[in-house]
């Protein structure tokens, strides 16, 4: 089932949200900054790039990518609005004045009002576009009309009602009663042109970026999370394929993890679980949910990493009611059924499977079956036992993605400086890395990285660059100030981008 033939190679990539840019206008975005670090990922003879997921964000959930009001639609914070305003059809959207200084931190509030300059952008588009383009925007919308419809419907009654979640709509929006819709469609058609504009903005720019990556040899790594939210235009338009209560909509169980590594109460998500099985049978309403689903990701990108990948064996569900994750239990979940139907529908499924956590021997069955690469992280290492899965000399195959650490993880530095890490383990760390003294950390954990004899690695930026926690993405558990670092411009040196070159030329990944 792996369909990864470019990861039969050794190559080496850069972990890098597309937020996380340098950006004039509060938020990194995909115009001329992401061009330029497909520059700088070819200077330092980077192969791969990585990105978190690129779907909408809010502000309630801390415009976590992780939770986001569609599977689907594409975050239009990230629509470069220099290039849009290049267009010939395009008004002066009077981006003058509003650039905010780079101080390391995304500003969400100014990216926000920025981006309703779009509208002023539509009507240009609607006023002055040429036939062709117009015709390609209507085409974007028949072509994606399966999600797009209602998505901008959420979006617009989202608005509308401000109850701050679909369960507290009207009852004939709530259970979507066709006239409801149907006359909400004829009022509110300009407002459902602008979601769906945005939508198409989005679309162009990512599938330029995608070309110019393609240029350069430099794959796209995208990130799917398992779950969606109760609160996103997926469970409000397919409650059949969640489990659901019939009349209210309520979740009777909701999704997260026991006690790990990152909290000793383990991790309340409170997303709504899949309806897997229709009897003894994978629930047809979900299997063709996925389809679409996966089918657009690996549209956007080269190569998918599926997270919390463990559930897809067994998942973890705790009560709706629940005030901690403690209290769950495992459920089996859809197994090699699901990748099988996924594979004969969609062919050769190129995923790396996020196989971290509280792992058991049917879910390291389950991705052998499915001949997808696992992940190693090599902060998680250095506990003492010289058995460590994500100690480099027990990679028993190649075929896994080794990673300083991830999104959740602190950068290198932030860790092996900082109070998580005990004398004892910071004692071995040294003594594997065959470090001299504790000076740069982060250089020696990247070489470790790139010498391992996982086919992939991958670096996230603040690692190449020695920043410190203050540069931590985010921190699981916690609610408030993640997802918000950000690259300065001129933070990315050519000497720091040289240095990477000839560590991976060094260990055969260029």
């Amino acid at each position: 089932m792996n369909g990864s033939p470019w990861l039969e190679q050794r190559c080496c990539g850069l972990l890098l949200h597309i937020s996380s840019l340098p950006g004039r206008y509060g938020i990194g975005t995909l115009g001329s900054e992401a061009h330029r670090f497909l520059e700088q990922l070819q200077r330092g003879k980077q192969g791969v790039w990585q990105v978190l997921p690129l779907n909408p964000t809010t502000a309630v959930f801390g415009h976590s990518p992780y939770a986001s009001s569609s599977a689907f639609a594409g975050n239009p914070l990230l629509i470069d609005l220099e290039s849009v305003q290049a267009e010939t059809w395009c008004p002066d959207l009077g981006l003058a004045g509003l650039e905010v200084s780079a101080v390391g931190r995304v500003d969400f509030v100014a990216a926000l009002n920025c981006e309703r300059k779009l509208d002023r952008a539509l009507s240009g588009f609607i006023a002055a576009a040429p036939a062709r383009e117009r015709e390609t925007f209507n085409a974007f919308c028949r072509d994606n009309a399966d999600w797009l419809d209602d998505y901008a419907l959420f979006c617009m009654f989202s608005r509308v009602f401000q109850t701050g979640h679909w369960l507290d709509w009207p009852r004939q929006i709530r259970l979507r009663e066709r006239r409801a819709l149907e006359m909400a469609r004829r009022e509110n058609r300009n407002e459902l042109e602008g979601v769906a504009f945005r939508q198409f903005l989005f679309d162009r720019q990512w599938r330029e970026l995608k070309a110019l990556a393609e240029g350069r040899d430099v794959r796209l790594i995208g990130d799917i999370p398992i779950y969606v939210n109760l609160d996103s235009a997926d469970a409000w338009a397919h409650p059949e394929i969640f489990d659901l209560d019939p009349d209210t909509r309520q979740p009777r169980v909701v999704a997260g993890v026991p006690p790990d590594y990152f909290s000793s109460d383990g991790q309340l998500w409170g997303n709504p679980l899949y309806n897997w099985f229709n009897g003894s049978s994978l629930n047809r309403a979900v299997l063709a949910w996925w389809e679409k689903r996966l089918r657009r990701m690996l549209d956007w990108f080269h190569l998918v990493r599926l997270d919390h990948f463990r559930a897809f064996a067994e998942f973890w569900a705790v009560a709706a009611d629940a005030q901690t994750a403690r209290s769950g239990k495992w459920e089996p979940g859809p197994g090699l059924a699901f990748f099988q139907a996924m594979s004969e529908r969609l062919g050769p499924l190129p995923l790396i499977a996020e196989d971290l956590g509280e792992i058991t021997p049917d879910v390291e069955v389950l991705r052998e079956k499915c001949q997808l690469p696992g992940m190693k992280i090599l902060q998680f290492a250095f506990d003492g036992n010289p058995r460590n899965p994500h100690l480099p000399h027990n990679y028993a195959s190649p075929e896994c993605v080794v990673y300083p650490g991830t999104h959740d993880n602190n950068t290198v530095n932030g860790w092996f400086y900082g109070p998580e890490l005990s004398d004892d383990a910071r004692k071995r760390v040294l003594e594997y890395a065959a470090a001299a003294d504790a000076h740069d950390m982060h250089r020696h954990i990247v070489r470790l990285a790139l010498q391992s004899v996982a086919r992939l690695a991958v670096i996230p930026v603040q690692d190449v660059l020695g920043f410190g926690a203050d540069c931590r993405m985010n921190t699981p558990g916690r609610g408030e100030g993640n997802w918000g670092w950000q690259l300065k411009p001129g933070d990315l040196r050519e000497d720091r981008l040289d240095w990477l070159a000839d560590l991976t030329r060094i260990y055969g990944r260029a």
